[in-house]
C-alpha cells in the first residue's frame, strides 16, 4: 500500500504566498517522479510542476519564475513553493508520484487526496 498526504493548501491574498507538501509513504522501495498538478472547477487537470529523482525540473509556462519545486530524496517528500500568486492559481493541487514497491514491479502514478488553494483579489 502506498498512500501520498499532501499538506499546506488554504486561503490567501494575491500577492502572497503558500508552500504545498506531499509526503510518501507505505511500500514505497523507489520513489521516481514527483510532481503537482491542478484542477480549477470546470477545467481539465493540469501540470503544475515536475521533479526528476536528480533533481530536474519541469514547469508551467504560467507558474515559472513564481513557484518552485523541490524535494527531499530521503523523505520521499516534494514541496511546492508558491510566491506572487494570483486568482487564476485558484484551483485544487494534487501531487502525484511514479513509486515501484520491489525491484522486480514497474512503476506505479499514485496520487493524493488534493489540497485546496484560494487565492482572493
Amino acid at each position: 500500500q502506498v498512500q501520498l498526504v499532501e499538506s499546506g493548501g488554504g486561503l490567501v491574498q494575491a500577492g502572497g504566498s503558500l508552500r504545498l507538501s506531499c509526503a510518501a509513504s507505505g511500500s514505497t522501495f523507489s520513489v521516481n517522479i514527483m510532481g503537482w498538478y491542478r484542477q480549477a472547477p470546470g477545467k481539465q487537470r493540469d501540470l503544475v510542476a515536475a521533479i526528476t529523482g536528480g533533481g530536474s525540473t519541469n514547469y508551467a509556462d504560467s507558474v515559472k519564475g513564481r513557484f518552485t519545486i523541490s524535494r527531499d530524496v530521503a523523505k520521499n517528500t516534494v514541496y511546492l513553493q508558491m510566491n506572487s500568486l494570483k486568482p487564476e492559481d485558484t484551483a485544487l493541487y494534487y501531487c502525484n508520484a511514479d513509486i515501484t514497491s520491489s525491484p522486480f514491479r514497474g512503476w506505479v502514478r499514485y496520487w493524493g487526496q488534493g489540497t485546496q488553494v484560494t487565492v482572493s483579489s
